[in-house]
């Protein structure tokens, strides 16, 4: 029997429900980054990162390639940059509301 779509949703949103693999995910949005690199910009043991990156090449949303003794990530697609834009627009959205009712909570209260 086939996985509903909200179910299989829900195990991709899961997937992508940890802090180092959306920071991966935001730098390599910007091109393709061997590992070293991430390990630069990204504040982790290297066995971490290693799992996490191995987290997101079995979910398929990144491809890993072989340069010599140097792997180098990418995303697999472009909708991946539009999913990581489409969060930061709703977070920016829901943090403008909350200091909005903070103002008014401070207003009410002075």
């Amino acid at each position: 029997m086939p996985v509903p779509l909200y179910q299989a949703k829900a195990e991709f949103f899961r997937m992508l429900g940890h802090p180092v693999r959306i920071r991966v995910l935001e730098l390599l949005q910007d091109g393709p980054k061997a590992v070293r690199e991430l390990l630069a910009e990204i504040e982790v043991e290297p066995s971490n990162l290693s799992a996490q990156l191995a987290v997101l090449r079995r979910s398929g949303i990144v491809t890993a390639t072989r340069d010599g003794s140097t792997v180098v990530y990418a995303l697999a697609g472009a909708d991946v940059a539009d999913l990581l834009k489409a969060a930061r627009k709703i977070l920016t959205e829901l943090l403008v509301g909350q200091n909005e009712l903070l103002a008014q909570l401070r207003e009410d209260s002075a």
